[in-house]
C-alpha cells in the first residue's frame, strides 16, 4: 500500500512538472508570436506598402548606406559606444548632422552615459582642416565623423545610428501614443516654413512626436545650442523611462519594426536584440550626461566665410573631460 502511494506521488509530481514545462513553453511561444506580430505590424505601418489583391504586405529590408565604410571596432571591454546622429534630411540636399552624441552603455555596471557634442564645436577634421564638427558628416558621413572624434577627443565609437526627424516622431508616437509628459520651460515660437514650425506654450503638458521634436530642436533664445542640448538630453531620459515602463517593454518589438526604415546603423539585428535585452534586464537607474564644450572651456569666435561663428575650446582639456567621463 505504501509503495503504491509512493508511486502515485511520483506520478503526480511528474505530471506537475510536465504541466509546468508545458506552461513555460506556451508562454515562450506566445511571447515569440506576440513579439513577431508586433514587429511585423510596426514595420508594416512605417513602410505603408501593401500590394496584391490579397493585401499581402511586402516588407523590405532597409540597407545601410554607410555600413561598409564605417571602421569602428568593438574592443570587447563590455561597454558599447554608439555614435548617435540626428539628421536633418531635406530632399536631395546633403544631410546635416543636427545632433551629435556619443552614447555608452555598460550592462555589467548597469550604467548609461551620454555625451552631447555641440555642432559648432571647432575641431580638426582629418583631410579637411579646422571646421565645425557637424561639417565632418557632410564631408564624409559617419566614418569621417568617427575619425574626427577619435583624433580630437581620443574616444573610439564602435557603432553608429543615424535617425532622421521623421523617424524620431514615429518613435515617440509608437512608444507614447498619448504623448510624453514634459515641463516646457518657456514659450517656444519659431516658424521656419514647412520643415520647422514650433509653437509651444510654457507649462507641464503632453507632447506628441512632432511637438517633442520641436521642443528638442528649439534654439531661438539667449542660450542657443547650450539650452537645446540640455533639452535633447532631457528628452532622451524621458524616452528611456517610457521604454523601461511595463507598457514600454510590451511595445518594444513594435517599436523596432516601426523605426527600422528611419534608422541607418551598422549594428546587426543580433547586436540590437542583445543590447535591448540587456537594457531591459539590467536597466540603468539614470543616464549620466555631459555637454562639450563645457561652460568653463568655450569661447565664441568668428572664422572666415564659409565657416562663420564657432565654439572654440582648449582641445586637450576637452579630450581629457570626455575620456574621464566615459572611462
Amino acid at each position: 500500500m505504501t509503495a503504491k502511494r509512493s508511486v502515485r506521488r511520483r506520478k503526480r509530481r511528474l505530471r506537475k512538472k510536465r504541466l509546468f514545462v508545458a506552461a513555460l513553453l506556451l508562454i515562450f511561444i506566445t511571447t515569440l508570436g506576440y513579439s513577431g506580430y508586433q514587429y511585423m505590424m510596426g514595420k508594416q505601418e512605417s513602410l505603408g506598402k501593401v500590394s496584391g489583391e490579397d493585401g499581402e504586405v511586402q516588407l523590405e529590408e532597409i540597407s545601410s548606406k554607410y555600413k561598409e565604410e564605417f571602421k569602428g571596432v568593438d574592443n570587447h571591454d563590455g561597454k558599447t559606444n554608439v555614435l548617435l546622429l540626428g539628421v536633418d534630411q531635406r530632399g536631395s540636399e546633403t544631410p546635416r548632422s543636427d545632433t551629435i552624441m556619443i552614447a555608452q552603455y555598460d550592462p555589467e555596471n548597469e550604467s548609461a552615459k551620454l555625451v552631447s557634442i555641440m555642432r559648432d564645436t571647432y575641431v580638426n577634421i582629418p583631410g579637411h582642416g579646422y571646421n565645425k564638427i557637424n561639417a565632418a558628416f557632410a564631408f564624409g558621413g559617419p566614418e569621417l565623423l568617427r575619425q574626427t572624434i577619435a583624433e580630437n577627443f581620443g574616444v573610439e565609437t564602435e557603432y553608429y545610428a543615424i535617425i532622421d526627424f521623421t523617424g524620431f516622431t514615429h518613435i515617440v508616437n509608437t512608444l507614447a501614443p498619448n504623448g510624453l509628459k514634459v515641463d516646457v520651460e518657456k514659450d517656444m515660437k519659431y516658424n521656419g516654413g514647412e520643415d520647422t514650425n514650433i509653437n509651444l506654450e510654457a507649462g507641464t503638458q503632453r507632447l506628441n512626436g512632432d511637438e517633442l521634436l520641436g521642443y528638442a530642436r528649439y534654439r531661438s533664445d539667449a542660450r542657443g545650442d547650450f539650452a537645446r542640448v540640455e533639452r535633447q538630453q532631457k528628452v532622451i531620459k524621458l524616452l528611456k523611462d517610457e521604454l523601461l515602463s511595463f507598457s514600454g517593454v510590451l511595445k518594444a518589438p513594435r517599436l523596432i519594426g516601426t523605426i527600422q526604415p528611419y534608422v541607418d546603423t551598422n549594428m546587426g539585428s543580433g547586436k540590437i536584440l542583445t543590447l535591448g535585452k540587456d537594457f531591459i534586464l539590467n536597466p540603468p537607474k539614470d543616464i549620466e550626461t555631459l555637454s562639450i564644450p563645457t561652460d568653463d572651456n568655450v569661447q565664441n569666435l568668428r572664422k572666415p566665410y564659409p565657416i562663420g561663428l564657432v565654439l572654440a575650446h582648449n582641445e586637450q582639456e576637452t579630450a581629457q573631460t570626455i575620456q574621464e567621463f566615459l572611462e
